[in-house]
């Protein structure tokens, strides 16, 4: 056996026996329903900055995400600027959703949403946006788990039984110990995920040559990329303008990441701290001193810095080491071909991984030198992998049980009852998510797209019930139902059956989505306002405007919150990010670029500092991620224990 396999399967054993002495302590601990679901609400501060940070970026940052930038350049590399939109939804609702949660003894969102409205039916769509977005997603996870480790066992492990054993230890931690053994456990994936970008970025750029053979590089990939954007660059350094009037699709002329198609991917990556798993995160804080810190520092300054320089250098790297072998027919003094050999000279996007491909073949680029690393790395992207998955069978278990069981079925169920339910739940969850990664190969990552599109569509509902109090039970029913249908019928799947494709106009379904949903719930409020639900709901916003309104000196500054946040999505992620295709140096010409560097790629790096200084504006400045400076009184430790507080609210 190959050292780097017995590498390989140490590490693993010592991540797993990691894993499972969490599971076991959380269950030791759990002894309420709350202690399981949501940690007893007494998560401490650096465990939630990691943990939060670590599901918030899947493996699908680890292993699909190099691979994106490696086959469209530097367009796709505006989704780096995840690192800060995914946040930028947590500084506007996890807050205000955790002050509810501590002032009304909320557990999961369907119960905050039900209560605030006074329905089931927001209840019931909750739990089906919890599903839609876990089992797929989960499912996504799964299946890159196994594929990888069968790149790196070199067969030895098929994918399939590779898959169902790493799930199978997933489940035993997670369904023992609960929330807070997710967020132990998460704590230290958070440090492989993040450890294991930064070094295989620095793998590759070593093979490279350094920085400057990677410009230069770049410059010669350039002017040999036959496919070109409208205004006639290459598709691997510019976007090709703000918008296409086709679908996103091959119809579409230099690529689909137009502005307007990375503002509205950037929506459905939003999806991913507006799903309701995110919710339940809030929920089991000891307080929100946690959130800025994860949000400014952890989040959007430490992941994007990582993205925007080691993930590029994988992605972009990986056409000068031999992935791309039509460049390297062409142009062979700019390669350092150490990549074709485990690609068996094909190129990369012909391999049968494609894009998933790409990290595992930059992980055994180490597999003489240092076997070790190799097992080492591969943890680090198992970890990376299970980091999301594993808050999301959690949270979706614990919003089938007290949201579907306790609410309809069982509302005297005990607390020993509602754990046990809470872990048949994560069950059904995961083989739920292992079929559909087993049968839906080919549509897995549609349906892992579908996912974040849909998380996203809970925008109206948790801006009613943190900001809006005139929207509407009915308006934000009716539009989220319609947000989802929108979405659907938007995506891959809804083309089959529609004229308009995938992603028509080069907008992402999750802006479609939104139109409708937002829409339709805007103007069915308007028509269905009601006195006596208005008083209802100023029971949560007189609350909220007591403990979380700014002081009388910073609401001066509300406007120019506003318009530095418009200002950043225009232009560092939306129609006017056309500019910095040429603001710094022609893409025709690399003698013009002013920093070294693709005008692109040093316009994504000022608007991201950029953004880290728009985070710390809105998160401290406005305080909307700090502690409120009044204590918070307790109604009720868990208003599913209190059929009087049910009554009440």
């Amino acid at each position: 056996m190959d050292a780097k396999i017995v590498w390989l399967f140490v590490f693993v054993l010592l991540y797993w026996g990691y894993c499972i002495f969490w599971g076991v302590k959380g269950a030791l601990t759990a002894k309420t329903a709350s202690d399981y679901f949501i940690a007893g609400r007494k998560l401490s501060l650096w465990v939630f900055v990691l943990a939060a940070t670590a599901t918030s970026f899947s493996g699908w940052t680890f292993m699909g995400h190099p691979g994106l930038l490696y086959r469209d350049g530097f367009q796709y590399a505006y989704a780096s600027f995840y690192a800060i939109t995914i946040p930028f939804t947590g500084v506007m609702f996890l807050k205000r959703q955790w002050m509810l949660g501590k002032r009304f003894g909320f557990v999961t969102p369907g119960e905050m949403l039900s209560h605030y409205f006074r329905g089931d039916t927001i209840r019931l769509l909750v739990v089906l946006v919890a599903l839609c977005f876990s089992v797929p997603y989960l499912g996504l996870q799964l299946r890159a788990s196994g594929f990888l480790f069968n790149v790196l066992t070199d067969g030895l492990l098929g994918v399939e039984a590779g898959m169902w054993l790493l799930s199978a230890v997933v489940f035993i931690y997670v369904a023992s110990g609960g929330l807070r053994a997710v967020a132990y456990v998460d704590t230290v994936q958070c440090v492989l995920l993040a450890g294991g970008i930064v070094a295989i970025g620095l793998i590759a750029i070593s093979y490279v040559g350094g920085w400057s053979e990677l410009n230069a590089g770049i410059a010669t990939l350039a002017a040999f990329d036959p496919k070109l954007t409208p205004d006639g660059y290459s598709h691997y350094i510019a976007i090709p303008g703000v918008i296409q009037m086709v679908s996103a699709g091959p119809t579409a002329e230099g690529g689909a990441w137009t502005g307007i198609m990375i503002l509205t991917y950037m929506f459905a990556l939003m999806g991913i701290h507006s799903a309701p798993a995110f919710t339940m995160w809030a929920f089991s804080n000891n307080s929100p001193k946690p959130f800025a810190p994860q949000q400014v520092w952890a989040s959007s300054f430490g992941i994007g810095f990582i993205l925007f320089f080691f993930t590029a250098f994988q992605g972009l790297g990986a056409h000068l080491l031999g992935a791309d072998t039509a460049f390297m027919a062409a142009h062979p003094e700019a390669v350092n071909n150490v990549l074709g050999a485990g690609l068996g000279g094909q190129d990369l996007m012909e391999s049968a991984g494609k894009q998933g491909m790409l990290v595992p073949q930059l992980i055994n680029l180490m597999a003489e030198a240092a076997p070790w690393l190799v097992g080492l790395l591969s943890v680090c992207a198992l970890a990376a992998m299970q980091s999301t998955g594993a808050a999301y069978m959690s949270t979706a278990g614990g919003m089938l049980t007290r949201d579907l069981l306790k609410h309809f079925i069982l509302p005297n169920a005990s607390h020993t009852q509602q754990k046990l339910f809470g872990r048949i739940g994560v069950l059904i969850i995961v083989l739920a998510a292992l079929v559909v990664a087993t049968t839906a190969t080919d549509a897995l990552v549609l349906l892992g797209g579908l996912a974040v599109a849909y998380g996203f569509q809970m925008w109206p509902a948790l801006i009613a019930v943190c900001w809006w109090p005139w929207l509407t039970r009915q308006g934000v029913t009716l539009g989220l139902a319609a947000g989802l249908v929108a979405v659907t019928l938007t995506e891959s799947i809804g083309s089959v059956y529609m004229p308009w494709g995938r992603w028509p106009l080069t907008i992402h379904s999750a802006g479609w989505g939104i139109v409708f949903n937002l829409g339709l719930a805007v103007l069915i409020s308007m028509v269905t306002q009601n006195q006596g639900d208005m008083e209802h709901k100023m029971k949560f916003h007189g609350f909220l405007r007591e403990h979380a309104s700014l002081s009388p000196e910073k609401r001066g500054l509300v406007p120019m919150a506003w318009i530095i946040t418009l200002v950043w999505f225009f232009f560092g992620i939306g129609p006017g990010a056309v500019i910095g295709n040429t603001i710094f140096g022609s893409p025709l010409d690399a003698s013009t670029w002013t920093f070294g560097m693709p005008s692109i790629w040093a316009w994504q790096i000022l608007w991201w500092a950029l953004g880290v200084f728009m985070m710390w504006f809105l998160a401290y400045k406005m305080e909307m991620s700090t502690v409120p400076d009044r204590e918070i009184e307790v109604l009720y430790e868990d208003i599913g224990d209190s059929h009087e507080a049910t009554k009440e609210l």
